[in-house]
């Protein structure tokens, strides 16, 4: 692609328009770029903010194709798409990053897991099993987490298996069944390359999931891990990105287990949750990271000037209707609060509906009022 990308002589498709595209166009308009926005959801929170919008179908190979035909640049913000329609596109010029038979590799977890062994990349021990009954010859490994091959998203598809007694509630379909090992912290580092193979990290984040939605709940950054496992995260992330070639932001979620060894978990082509901080929090945000590295730009600094925790705003449990955010008002009154919101208009139990930054300069102060937002604030429904 010619450097000289700027002057809206190039059009920058995004296929999905939830709240990664949102907080993407917020950049892209920074640099005057166009976004173009294609989304099966007629109020997408991308539509009003988006140069043009096309309501359709990301799976649907001609949809995509069609959209795609007049733009010179493609990328996603969700995986779940069609990888057939963005390899034709490839072959006929267009530029599409995350390629697309990395996005291919990431829709199946089975190829993952593949992928980290055959590389020499630290990942859980695993078995990919067809069904439910194959599970009974790996009773003998329990506890099992048993994770769809395909489909999973925000903590859905994902099983715990502690017991034989659990088989009853275990999917019925081609997955991976992991041993479970013990570690003592969740840990994500955001690493980015572009088409000249320059390659930065963001510094590592730990991240704290709700139990119940397997969502993350709460973010802080920095990590509190020692200098050496920061550098072993850095490292593994910047070695894994640079394997598979991808050109755009890469998510690695790890394991730090009780042994300090650094375990892949999974990994997300895309901006992603455990970034969000990085718009309050580091010289360039993950948005303007991901649009540099797909321009083939020179990547921005990742350096953390303060320091940062994310709640997210998931919807209450037991709540489906017209969203109401009772707490705001309160949270808004404390120093170094930034919330953002997505922009949909209707919640349901355990729906990302925004989230919540915390800056400030000490990492103690930040993760406590951190905790004080997450017990004020409530995403409920009329």
């Amino acid at each position: 692609m010619q450097k000289n990308w700027y002057g809206k002589t190039n059009r920058l498709g995004i296929l999905g328009g939830g709240q990664l595209g949102r907080m993407f166009i917020q950049e892209a308009i920074s640099l005057d770029v166009d976004v173009h926005i294609l989304d099966p959801d007629i109020n997408a929170p991308c539509k009003n903010i988006a140069t043009s919008f096309t309501l359709g179908s990301l799976l649907d190979f001609d949809t995509v194709y069609n959209f795609g035909k007049d733009k010179d640049i493609l990328s996603v913000e969700i995986e779940n798409v069609n990888t057939e329609a963005l390899e034709k596109l490839e072959n006929e010029g267009k530029k599409v990053f995350p390629q697309p038979h990395l996005l291919r590799l990431v829709q199946d977890k089975g190829l993952q897991k593949e992928f980290y062994v055959n590389n020499q990349l630290s990942t859980a021990p695993f078995h990919l099993i067809e069904n439910k009954a194959a599970i009974e010859n790996h009773i003998s490994s329990f506890p099992l987490v048993q994770k769809l091959r395909k489909g999973g998203y925000d903590g859905k598809g994902v099983q715990i298996l502690r017991t034989a007694a659990d088989l009853s509630k275990a999917f019925d379909a081609p997955s991976i069944l992991e041993e479970m090992i013990p570690f003592k912290k969740e840990l994500s580092v955001i690493v980015a390359r572009n088409e000249d193979g320059e390659i930065v990290a963001f510094p590592t984040v730990e991240c704290i999931f709700n139990s119940e939605a397997n969502l993350v709940e709460l973010l802080f950054s920095p990590a509190d891990i020692s200098k050496n496992i920061e550098d072993k995260a850095q490292n593994l992330a910047k070695e894994l990105i640079n394997k598979l070639k991808l050109v755009g932001i890469l998510a690695v979620e790890l394991f730090l287990t009780d042994e300090d060894e650094l375990l892949i978990n999974e990994i997300a082509p895309r901006p992603h949750n455990s970034g969000h901080h990085t718009i309050e929090c580091n010289v360039t945000s993950q948005f303007e990271q991901h649009l540099r590295a797909i321009l083939n730009l020179p990547l921005g600094s990742t350096r953390a000037f303060q320091a940062g925790a994310m709640v997210n705003l998931l919807g209450e449990k037991g709540y489906e209707g017209t969203v109401h955010y009772d707490g705001l008002e309160e949270i808004l009154a404390i120093p170094g609060v930034h919330p953002h919101l997505y922009g949909k208009s209707t919640t349901k139990s355990f729906r990302k509906m925004g989230h919540v930054t915390i800056t400030g300069e000490e990492l103690q102060t930040v993760v406590s009022t951190a905790k004080d937002v997450l017990s004020k604030i409530r995403v409920v429904s009329n």
